[in-house]
């Protein structure tokens, strides 16, 4: 049995996708006010209402501060104009270190370093912001700790495990870039596509990963390679001055829409022409949301989180994803 979220697509009842009898805050229900059905994530973090005339995407927020969007159409148009990129788990193998450092700060919460994730924690521990993160951490093993103490812990891991890294004493194989990422960027660069690079990581933890990658691919400084490159910015602590970036990352539009439309001056009425390519929920919503068709990497939780069925396609090799886009440009 298939069933439609207008504008976002046709589903299968096996995709993963939770039925709902009312959004999570209470505002639509089905059958009421031209509601014809609710569909949330398999995370939860993002709900979808059904209207006939079109759709409305509820992304949640465990911190407070929820928002709605018009879902628009999508389709793919020649040429590609933009490629987006997310940079963990797509373009360079990190997921891994990052829920290392999330579980070692619930260690440290907790005062208990033999505590460890279960694998039901891990669509939550990965592709939304710190702060999402740690609160679910917080909610769940450490309902009396806030979230500024869990913050500083996180923050206190980070800076040392980063350290040992550029020391040559850190974790091994943190940073690994994907397969054939060189080969991939560079095809790009031939087809004269414009590259993003997108991440809702704080920048003082994106920008060695992406660093780290380029070194082992000697491929120079990505500054000058890529055509734009956005992360959630700064971390917001006490006697430095933060940019906006916990309350507004993945799932949520704007780092996409940020970078395709101000970064690579694509204007919002072409935004057919661009794709993005995730591995993540967040990141596919993100996407989506943004207006831009998303390609789905292997590798992440798309499918444990039932956001397959979003990707207009969906690859396990970016060289594939590279053909993909040579056919299209060739029409």
């Amino acid at each position: 049995m298939k069933f439609e979220i207008k504008d976002l697509g046709i589903f299968n009842e096996n995709s993963g996708l939770i039925k709902l009898k009312k959004c999570s805050d209470g505002i639509f229900e089905e059958g009421k006010n031209g509601v014809t059905s609710i569909y949330s994530t398999g995370d939860k973090k993002v709900e979808f209402i059904s209207f006939n005339e079109g759709s409305l995407a509820y992304v949640t927020s465990s911190i407070g501060y929820p928002a709605y969007y018009k879902i628009k159409p999508i389709k793919i148009e020649a040429p590609i104009k933009a490629v987006l990129m997310d940079l963990d788990g797509t373009s360079v193998k990190s997921e891994e270190f990052w829920i290392y450092i999330i579980e070692k700060t619930v260690q440290s919460l907790l005062k208990n370093e033999n505590f460890h994730f279960s694998k039901e924690d891990l669509p939550y521990v990965s592709g939304h912001s710190v702060s999402e993160h740690l609160k679910y951490c917080i909610d769940k093993y450490v309902p009396n700790a806030t979230l500024e103490e869990a913050r500083n812990y996180y923050f206190y891991h980070t800076h040392f495990e980063m350290n040992e890294i550029m020391e040559g004493r850190g974790k091994e194989n943190a940073f690994t870039p994907s397969k054939h990422l060189k080969e991939f960027l560079l095809g790009l660069k031939e087809l004269n596509i414009k590259i993003g690079l997108v991440t809702s990581g704080l920048y003082e933890k994106a920008w060695p990963e992406i660093l780290s990658a380029f070194n082992t691919l000697k491929m120079g400084d990505p500054k000058d390679f890529y055509d734009c490159s956005i992360s959630a910015g700064y971390p917001l602590k006490k006697g430095s001055v933060g940019t906006l970036g916990e309350l507004s990352p993945k799932p949520h539009p704007w780092l996409y829409a940020e970078t395709a439309t101000i970064g690579l001056n694509i204007p919002e009425s072409e935004r057919n022409h661009i794709i993005g390519i995730e591995d993540s929920a967040a990141g596919v919503c993100s996407i989506r949301l943004a207006g831009f068709n998303c390609i789905g990497f292997d590798g992440g939780n798309i499918i444990s989180s039932g956001t397959k069925d979003l990707c207009s396609y969906y690859f396990s090799d970016l060289l594939d994803i590279l053909d993909f886009i040579k056919k299209i440009n060739s029409k």
